[in-house]
């Protein structure tokens, strides 16, 4: 009977041992933040504000909306006509940076926290940063539609389109240039349409771009997209 006894009392105390919640709080969820919404330099409009620096620079406010969980946000700011980027961190949401006059541009705000590895991205807007008065300004360099740059696509007729954005809307026609080298030279049709039928083969690499020309012989370069063909 005493072993009897001490079983049952063994297996009450593990049962009670092992019952029961958790004193232990549960982790708080990490939230990402959320992505900031754009104010200015508006969408594909001319920038006239700003503090004018010299002939070539002015110093233009770039402002947007605070996103949530948020603790700091990169700008960056991409030069349309040679590519290159600027980038700035700021915990701020509106700061002066000095870009280049005459020149077009596009921009987005990267929100970061602290707690998250995680980032949200805002939409990507474009803006011609006025310049000496001019009658006519060049377009924004045409965007890739498809096939998007870096995708394999199936030999034989290929649909390449295109968008893009002039704040004079006078976009006249457009120069594509294709080939398997890099930058492209072959000239393979000039179109008033924003898209054209090409033939590729097997297992090549081909790479592409468009000249937008406007109306009063202004132009602008794309940038060199490429696709795969299986």
């Amino acid at each position: 009977m005493k072993k009897l006894f001490y079983c049952i009392c063994t297996v009450l105390l593990v049962s009670c041992s092992s019952g029961g919640d958790s004193s232990e709080p549960k982790p708080e969820p990490v939230v990402p933040p959320g992505a900031a919404s754009l104010i200015f330099p508006e969408d594909n409009t001319e920038c006239q504000e700003g503090s004018i620096i010299s002939d070539s620079e002015s110093r233009v406010s770039f402002q947007w909306n605070a996103s949530e969980n948020t603790d700091s946000y990169q700008l960056v700011i991409t030069n349309l006509e040679t590519g290159s980027e600027q980038t700035v961190n700021t915990s701020e949401t509106e700061i002066d940076i000095t870009i280049l006059r005459g020149t077009p541009y596009s921009w987005k705000v990267i929100s970061k926290a602290t707690a998250s590895s995680e980032t949200a991205e805002s939409p990507v807007w474009k803006f011609y940063n006025a310049g000496q008065a001019t009658a006519h300004h060049a377009p924004f360099p045409a965007e890739v539609i498809s096939p998007t740059s870096g995708s394999a696509v199936d030999p034989g007729s290929v649909a390449l389109s295109w968008s893009t954005t002039d704040i004079d809307d006078d976009i006249a026609e457009y120069q594509v240039f294709l080939d398997t080298t890099n930058p492209p030279t072959e000239d393979i049709v000039i179109t008033a349409d924003t898209s054209t039928s090409v033939t590729v083969n097997s297992n090549e690499v081909y790479y592409w771009m468009v000249i937008t020309k406007d109306l009063a012989g202004n132009t602008a370069a794309s940038q060199v997209f490429q696709f795969r063909v299986r």
